[in-house]
């Protein structure tokens, strides 16, 4: 990657429906001249604290406070070396503060960090927090989730299609903080294309949406309206956590560099074919013309003809077919003890399909009419023009331009939701008649993992909340 590109970015942080306090922060430093670039690069964290209230927050803080700072201190150094010091940096911080105070004991937080530099993407990972890139129509995981369910998984202890359901979703086994010493994943440097899109976010986001409606989002619609896109999806489907979310694209190379961008080189078809497979491939296919000309020139010999035409067809595509059983790329099997790993962990289509244009033109459906029912304060006039607009969009099959619109609509229905939810809450906070309000109750922390507390909710359509 070229200092010359431009880097377009967006960041977003939400306290989502449920939570009483934001524990996630994130965290930006982009070089500010060549200099600065060639010696580090631009920085982006995503941290998702854990252990109650302020305990959580102040996790997060120092990791987002910590990582920039150190970096910059580190530069000069090779951006894998000098981005896992400075996460092993913000892991010490955590820890010393935690020792510090009794009520600060066991603290943590995941850490999420992409490095952008002249020598690609380097990526730095504790925890459940992710990052994912967007290229040519494909969302792909590039880091592993160090929860007891990636586990379970890369363990061959259960199958992917019943760890969520038979593993607690929320036990992480890794975080800055709780413990003095961290091991920390880092990935690359991997190569960055012209408009490659990175995404990092909290838990919050991608336990709520699938990587399918990431990609489908972050790679159409622009960084700064994706982003508010993203968080109101995943807050109209419950919100139960803080949801953090970075979108960073990449620019285009500037006329005149003398820079050639090409993709990884993709396997051949005949990849791992021996030289006896090779032969037994053109056997069939001799085979095959033989039987074909008994059938077509030979009328006494037409039925055997045919019989060899389909022995040879059958076997030939038999062959083939187990074949390519047999090298068929296998998934990455991590080995713990490293920290670095080539390829995505997980893939996902980032095309728009048309069932997800539906999904969103339904749930937007639902919310007028939960709207109008309950009087929220909505802007019917905005509303209605931008409404026009997702609908022509949408019959004219300009899905992107749809999804442009459906964020405005949603931005406008989120701040009527949250005026609602003001007014209910000023509701509530009035003293009833005859209560004591010299009475005060003890409230139980709130840790990641436990069920969070609801704050008031208005009421939302069936299957949204």
């Amino acid at each position: 990657m070229l200092w010359e590109q431009r880097v377009r970015y967006a960041a977003l942080t939400d306290i989502g429906f449920r939570r009483k306090n934001n524990q996630d922060s994130c965290a930006v430093t982009l070089s500010q001249t060549k200099e600065e670039w060639d010696a580090g690069g631009h920085l982006f964290v995503v941290a998702d604290g854990m252990g109650g209230h302020a305990v959580g927050e102040l996790a997060s803080k120092i990791a987002t406070d910590t990582i920039p700072h150190m970096f910059v201190k580190l530069h000069g150094r090779p951006p894998s070396e000098a981005l896992k010091i400075a996460i092993e940096e913000a892991n010490d911080a955590i820890n010393e503060r935690g020792t510090q105070n009794r009520d600060f004991q066991r603290m943590g937080t995941t850490c999420s960090t992409l490095v952008l530099c002249s020598r690609g993407a380097v990526i730095g990972h504790v925890g459940d927090s992710r990052v994912y890139r967007i290229r040519n129509s494909q969302i792909d995981q590039l880091t592993c989730d160090h929860s007891l369910v990636w586990e379970m998984i890369q363990s061959r202890k259960v199958n992917p299609r019943d760890a969520e359901r038979l593993c607690p979703r929320n036990v992480i086994t890794r975080s800055l903080g709780p413990e003095p010493v961290v091991n920390v994943d880092i990935e690359g440097p991997l190569p960055v294309l012209p408009g490659d899109i990175f995404l990092l976010c909290s838990d919050g986001l991608c336990g709520l949406l699938s990587d399918a409606e990431i990609g489908m989002i972050a790679g159409t619609v622009p960084p700064d309206e994706a982003c508010r896109l993203l968080v109101n999806l995943a807050n109209l489907r419950g919100g139960p956590d803080n949801i953090t979310v970075i979108i960073v694209q990449t620019g285009d190379v500037p006329e005149g560099a003398d820079v050639v961008y090409e993709l990884p080189p993709q396997p051949s078809r005949f990849e791992g074919l021996s030289w006896g497979g090779f032969g037994l491939m053109c056997l069939f296919a001799a085979l095959f013309l033989v039987g074909l000309y008994f059938f077509e020139l030979d009328k006494e010999r037409r039925l055997q003809g045919g019989a060899i035409l389909a022995f040879a067809a059958l076997s030939g595509i038999g062959y083939w077919t187990w074949h390519r059983s047999r090298n068929v790329p296998k998934p990455i099997e991590h080995d713990p003890r490293s920290t670095v790993a080539w390829r995505p962990y997980r893939v996902a289509p980032a095309r728009i399909t048309d069932e997800f244009v539906d999904q969103l033109t339904r749930l937007e459906a639902d919310l007028q009419r939960a709207a109008i029912e309950d009087h929220w304060p909505v802007n019917w006039t905005e509303y209605e023009e931008v409404f026009r607009k997702a609908r022509d969009a949408v019959e004219k099959r300009l899905f992107g331009r749809a999804l442009v619109e459906y964020g405005k609509l949603f931005d406008l229905l989120m701040a009527a939701i949250h005026q609602q939810r003001k007014i209910q809450q000023k509701e509530q906070q009035r003293p009833k008649k005859g209560s004591d309000s010299s009475i005060n109750t003890a409230k139980e922390p709130e840790t990641k993992g436990s069920k969070p507390k609801s704050s008031p909710e208005i009421k939302l359509p069936p299957g949204h909340h």
